[in-house]
């Protein structure tokens, strides 16, 4: 059988969703951890630190959200010293990357014998993703990485089903992720509601707290949207749910993504396919802001390799948030996949004489 779904980059997403916001008039910090939290005269007062800079912030608020993910109960435990409404249960989800192993253009479904289903998926043109596990994680959010029994079990799985077999040594990289999910008290990590749960308290009719458990990206907007009629009680000029129809920035393409990369090659037509699909595919109509009056390949800078030029990571400094090297490569791009070591302590070499540069233009 055949059916159609979606697959997104999370981090450029999210990514999206952060530049909306700026669109619209809010403020994104991105490095910067809040630390604590607590109702002191019917408003919130929110304490933040930029872990990079040491930098402190304190902000007073009417109403605050918790959607810290992973860390929902642990910020009501160490953040606000409040009691948590439910528990949070990590499921952790990893993948392994190898060359790819088929030339359709559809993924493939793996029934396997203890009846959960592993996908394998083309990705940029090079490389299958395979993927995903299903395991309970106990450990710190931020060190997750992925097992060799993960490693193990999705090799024998993908082996399972196609001729070419795979082995470890195949694998060009690994990554690996957590899903908070609300606890209820689910014998089996298969069996734990995806749903998202939602919790508000006030104190006395103000200070709203509204907390997020579990949630994925599928449903991210109707979650918002959710999440705004809790709100709503405590806020004047509210309106009605506008995300349905909205376009993320980057997403006015008019079109398939590959059409949009032919239509970059006739404006810019020192663009090799290669790298227009490239652009279209990370940035899509956010790409002539990268690009700009660019007339030649030489006015995008020092090339990085693997056509990762100094254009592109000026536009990820400037405008996606991008402090070091791991956040270009790895996050805003996956260009990491590519370059070799020489190439990324380059990228961190650039990244601290553009950053010393800014600043003493603002200065």
């Amino acid at each position: 059988f055949e059916y159609s779904d979606c697959w997104v980059d999370d981090a450029r997403l999210v990514l999206a969703n952060a530049q909306m916001v700026v669109r619209k008039g809010g403020e994104v910090l991105t490095r910067t951890r809040a630390t604590s939290a607590r109702r002191e005269n019917g408003l919130w007062i929110v304490e933040a630190e930029d872990i990079d800079t040491g930098k402190k912030y304190t902000w007073q608020a009417r109403g605050l959200v918790n959607a810290t993910g992973p860390w929902v109960k642990q910020f009501f435990d160490d953040g606000m010293h409040l009691p948590s409404p439910y528990g949070i249960r990590l499921i952790k989800g990893s993948h392994i990357v190898v060359p790819r192993v088929h030339t359709q253009k559809q993924a493939y479904i793996l029934q396997n014998e203890d009846k959960r289903i592993v996908f394998v998926i083309p990705w940029m043109d090079e490389f299958s993703i395979i993927g995903t596990t299903d395991v309970e994680y106990k450990g710190d959010p931020k060190a997750v990485k992925i097992e060799e029994s993960e490693i193990n079990y999705l090799l024998k799985v993908y082996n399972a089903h196609f001729k070419k077999q795979l082995s470890r040594d195949d694998i060009v990289w690994t990554y690996s992720g957590v899903r908070p999910l609300c606890d209820d008290e689910s014998d089996s990590p298969q069996a734990i509601t995806r749903d998202y749960t939602l919790d508000i308290h006030d104190e006395n009719g103000k200070a709203p707290l509204l907390s997020v458990f579990g949630g994925k990206l599928t449903t991210y907007r109707k979650l918002a949207e959710h999440a705004l009629e809790k709100l709503t009680p405590y806020y004047q000029g509210i309106g009605p749910a506008w995300t349905k129809e909205s376009v993320l920035p980057g997403g006015a393409i008019e079109g398939d993504r590959d059409d949009y990369a032919a239509r970059l090659r006739r404006r810019y037509p020192f663009l090799t396919e290669s790298l227009a699909r490239h652009y279209a595919r990370t940035y899509g109509s956010n790409s002539e802001l990268l690009l700009g009056n660019a007339g030649t390949v030489s006015d995008l800078g020092e090339d990085f390799g693997h056509e990762f030029y100094e254009a592109e990571l000026k536009y990820l400094v400037d405008h996606e948030w991008v402090r070091r090297a791991d956040d270009a490569l790895w996050r805003r791009t996956k260009q990491g996949m590519w370059l070799n070591a020489q190439q990324q302590s380059r990228i961190s070499q650039w990244l601290v004489e553009y950053t010393q540069q800014k600043l003493s233009l603002a200065s």
